[in-house]
């Protein structure tokens, strides 16, 4: 009935650490017209005056971005409706999961999996259980019009190009209280309540700078699985270890989905797209490459090696290096014009287990990892770009694959 398939993914010793507006319409089995909803994140449908008892009564069944037939489905039960006449006629279904903000990335994993399916879901959730109580979940941006009408767009891209085999048939955005029925059990790291948890892979790296990040993850991944049932699922290389993560939980749990990764979207000068980029602000923003520069003088190490093993002081060591040098500069800054991070870790770990590795086997290949915090900028000029929320610190990943090397780099 579904794929079994899994595609390869390029996925002890401590890792080294340095010091335009859309609304929505109601569709309803009853012919009287319903209003645009009011609120797209939390709707309550507004029933016209002129509407009978009878018609009063009856819910409408799904809500439709305009000018598309792309349905915005809220509910559990209403996603296994759609989903059940597709299963019984073996079109397949693609799923796309976010948490909104949508970018480059985003679309292009819709396109893949528009290539490769009949249907592809979205999911527009922001997900509280991967969010620290410490973390930024009340400033995560929220941007639903510009959402829906990307998507929108796509669609209609997607409609027009021979080559793909599906569409964007359905959004999926429900409330907290819709995807935990039991009540949100919180973000504590003792929190009672029904997990996912994958370990070890989901302990390191990520898992120890937020522990209660990849638990997170997994169960909301878990039962978007089982309320989709995706015949595939997409996913970016830019979040590695999530990548690994969700790829043990399906191998571990006997899930009949193929885990799709797809590349890392970049900006010209090499920045990885991120829903968390609107955070930085102009100033910030000039020295946040410092990341994927550090990583693409590690990748460029383990490379020089060829065929030899490429070892973990030499290669983590350029990655320092270029970390290093952009501090000092910084630091020779007037207050009015410098930019502060930390570095919290630079990584090279094994391809399925994330275990720090002694050095690059050219037979397996590795991955080069890391995350920085960009912090608040000092001294702000007037009228200055802070970013998005007042410019709070802001988390940055990154990473590369060093492919084995009978695959090339």
């Amino acid at each position: 009935m579904f794929r079994r398939a899994f595609r390869s993914v390029t996925s002890s010793r401590a890792p080294i650490s340095v010091k335009p507006t859309a609304t929505l319409t109601s569709t309803s089995t009853s012919t009287s017209p319903s209003q645009p909803l009011a609120n797209p994140h939390f709707p309550t449908a507004t029933i016209p005056a002129a509407r009978t008892m009878a018609s009063a009564c009856k819910q409408p069944e799904y809500e439709k971005i305009p000018s598309t037939s792309i349905r915005v489905l809220r509910t559990v039960s209403s996603v296994r409706r759609w989903r059940r006449p597709h299963l019984l006629d073996r079109r397949s279904v693609g799923l796309v999961p976010t948490m909104g903000a949508l970018h480059a990335g985003h679309e292009s994993l819709v396109r893949a999996a528009a290539r490769d399916n009949d249907h592809v879901v979205v999911s527009l959730y922001v997900n509280p259980a991967q969010f620290g109580v410490a973390e930024d979940l009340d400033s995560y941006p929220v941007t639903w019009d510009r959402d829906v009408a990307m998507l929108a767009r796509l669609d209609r891209d997607l409609a027009g190009d021979g080559g793909v085999l599906g569409r964007v048939s359905a959004v999926f955005a429900p409330t907290t209280a819709e995807m935990y029925p039991s009540g949100f059990p919180g973000q504590e790291v003792d929190s009672a309540g029904s997990f996912v948890t994958v370990t070890p892979v989901g302990s390191v790296l990520e898992g120890a700078s937020r522990p209660t990040f990849f638990r997170g993850v997994a169960t909301v991944c878990m039962k978007l699985f089982n309320i989709v049932q995706p015949d595939r699922v997409y996913f970016g290389q830019k979040d590695v270890q999530q990548t690994v993560v969700i790829r043990k939980m399906v191998r571990d749990f006997m899930l009949p989905t193929e885990v799709v990764v797809g590349p890392t979207m970049r900006e010209p000068d090499g920045l990885a797209l991120s829903s968390r980029n609107v955070y930085l602000g102009e100033r910030r923003r000039r020295v946040a490459t410092v990341l994927s520069r550090a990583l693409a003088a590690a990748a460029e190490e383990a490379r020089r090696a060829g065929g030899d093993a490429a070892g973990r002081d030499a290669v983590l060591g350029a990655a320092r290096r270029v970390a290093d040098g952009v501090a000092r500069e910084q630091a020779l800054l007037p207050p009015e014009e410098r930019v502060r991070f930390e570095v919290d870790y630079i990584s090279l770990a094994d391809p399925d287990t994330m275990e720090e590795l002694d050095g690059v086997d050219p037979a397996r290949g590795a991955i080069l990892s890391g995350a920085i915090k960009m912090l608040p900028v000092e001294a702000p000029r007037e009228g200055e770009d802070l970013g998005h929320s007042g410019g709070p610190a802001v988390r940055l990943i990154d990473n590369i694959i060093v492919k084995p090397a009978a695959q090339g780099s």
